[in-house]
Order: structure tokens, then C-alpha cells, then sequence
């Protein structure tokens, strides 16, 4: 499978030295705003954990799971190009599909439906 690399994710508690923090789940427009800079913005789409698993106190793994996917796939679209989860593998087949979507990548299976 081919992967895109304008996108990376990392581990929740991550420091990239040349991007700009969004914070935790920044306002869309704030993202966008951000990106037009030229840097590399990095969104955190998990809330920071006292205990360092990279889960917020009580979190429930499935809605944390739908959240961050939701999360990646709009902040990818607003510039966004680093993100910070504890769902990496989930995030990167996310971040796949909005770059077929966008057609900077090709899809990795492509089937033709005939009905």
C-alpha cells in the first residue's frame, strides 16, 4: 500500500520541534489559519492523561476510536500535517482515505461497481 507522507502521526505526548502546537482539539478555522503559515501544524485529538496511557480519565476506547478518526479526516482537509493519537493505525488508514479522496494519492484498492 502506498502511503502519503505529507501526513504523520505520533504518540500523544509528542514535541516536533519545527511545528506549530494547535493545542487539543483546536477550532477548524484556527487550523486553517495556522497551515497558511507554511509550517507544519500538529493537532493533539486525545486529551492529555495524568496518568501518561494517552487516554483522558474515563475515556471509552470505541466513541475515543470514532472521535479521533472523525477529528484526522477533517483537520487533513483543513492543512493540518501532524497528529497526535493513541489510534495510530486507525489514523494513518484515515489519513490514507482523505488523500485518495483528495487524489494525491491513489486508492489502494480500486473496484469498479456494476450493478
Amino acid at each position: 500500500m502506498h502511503e502519503d507522507t505529507q501526513f504523520r502521526v505520533v504518540m500523544p505526548d509528542a514535541m516536533i520541534a519545527d511545528a506549530v502546537d494547535a493545542g487539543y482539539r483546536p477550532p477548524v478555522p484556527r487550523v486553517r489559519a495556522l497551515a497558511a503559515g507554511g509550517r507544519p501544524v500538529l493537532v493533539r485529538c486525545v486529551p492529555p492523561a495524568p496518568d501518561g496511557t494517552g487516554h483522558g480519565p474515563g475515556a471509552r476506547r470505541n466513541e475515543e476510536l470514532a472521535e479521533t478518526l472523525a477529528l484526522v479526516s477533517v483537520y487533513a482537509w483543513a492543512g493540518a500535517r501532524l497528529f497526535a493519537t493513541s489510534h495510530p493505525h486507525a489514523a494513518r488508514q484515515a489519513l490514507d482515505m482523505v488523500s485518495s479522496i483528495r487524489g494525491t494519492r491513489p486508492p489502494a484498492v480500486a473496484r469498479r461497481g456494476l450493478a
